[in-house]
């Protein structure tokens, strides 16, 4: 395998936690393996979770209008973006594979690692809104989610009081991962690891040590293509809905055209 750069986005306050454990395992098997590894530690370098004007340097093109997304990409165009940015968006233009280590905050991203997303995957650099889905500048790159719950593997299933973890994931891997472009590799998700024994966090984290010998040749998860879609409306093709009609599953998490979910669609490749 062919030396690969990694990025790591890491939001735990505590370097004793587990999700300090995890990322430290994914440091150290990856680098064994010859990659280049890097951790942005959001708490630690206090990183800004807000997207303001002050993120743009220089004059605004409408200051009382202030627009984040039409302003940020102008920015970014002329290079005029807030230095913090700046160095996250080069960390990320030379990652092959970018991990998000977090715990899971009320079915989402802490605050912390969302203001990354907010700031770092701008109008243009990160996405297009002329073509969704469709920016190929992270086309040849993985991302991952890595997170640990605070509720058991029973409580986020189809019949669990949390539901079905798919669609937890869904905006999370489609919504922000996959509309840029990435190829989305299946979640790494530590269930409750505050109420599990020692003995099996322990577990947790050789299976995690595990995966990461051969994270970087997995497949990654399926998404409907792009050209399922009309250009012009973003809605399914007859054909594709027709062709799908008779199945026993939908398509996918958001487009499941009123059927059941397909089983684990969100959490493991080939499904």
């Amino acid at each position: 395998m062919a030396a690969k750069k990694v990025l790591i986005v890491y939001a735990h306050q505590s370097s004793s936690s587990f999700n300090a454990a995890a990322k430290n395992a994914a440091v150290e098997v990856l680098s064994a393996q010859g990659c280049t590894v890097e951790v942005s530690d959001l708490y630690a370098m206090s990183f800004k979770a807000t997207a303001t004007a002050e993120d743009i340097k220089g004059d605004l093109k409408d200051a009382e209008n202030f627009c984040y997304l039409d302003e940020s990409k102008l920015a970014w165009e002329q290079g005029k973006l807030s230095e913090d940015i700046r160095k996250e968006q080069s960390k990320l233009t030379e990652a092959d594979l970018v991990i998000f280590q977090f715990p899971m905050y009320w079915f989402s991203v802490p605050g912390i690692m969302k203001g990354w997303l907010d700031r770092v995957l701008t109008n243009g650099f990160a996405f297009s809104q002329e073509k969704p889905y469709g920016l190929e500048t992270f086309k040849d790159k993985k991302a991952m989610l890595s997170f640990t719950t605070g509720s058991l593997e029973s409580m986020f299933s189809p019949t669990g009081i949390n539901g079905d973890m798919n669609v937890t994931l869904w905006p999370l891997q489609n919504g922000i991962l996959h509309y840029c472009g990435f190829q989305v590799l299946a979640p790494q998700i530590f269930w409750a690891p505050a109420l599990a024994a020692a003995e099996d966090r322990q577990n947790m984290l050789e299976s995690w040590r595990t995966r990461l010998q051969g994270l970087l040749e997995e497949k990654p998860l399926s998404f409907t293509p792009l050209d399922c879609f009309d250009e012009n409306t973003f809605q399914l093709k007859p054909d594709v809905h027709e062709k799908h009609a008779s199945e026993e599953f939908g398509l996918t998490v958001g487009i499941h055209l009123n059927k059941p979910l397909p089983p684990h669609n969100q959490m493991k490749a080939g499904c």
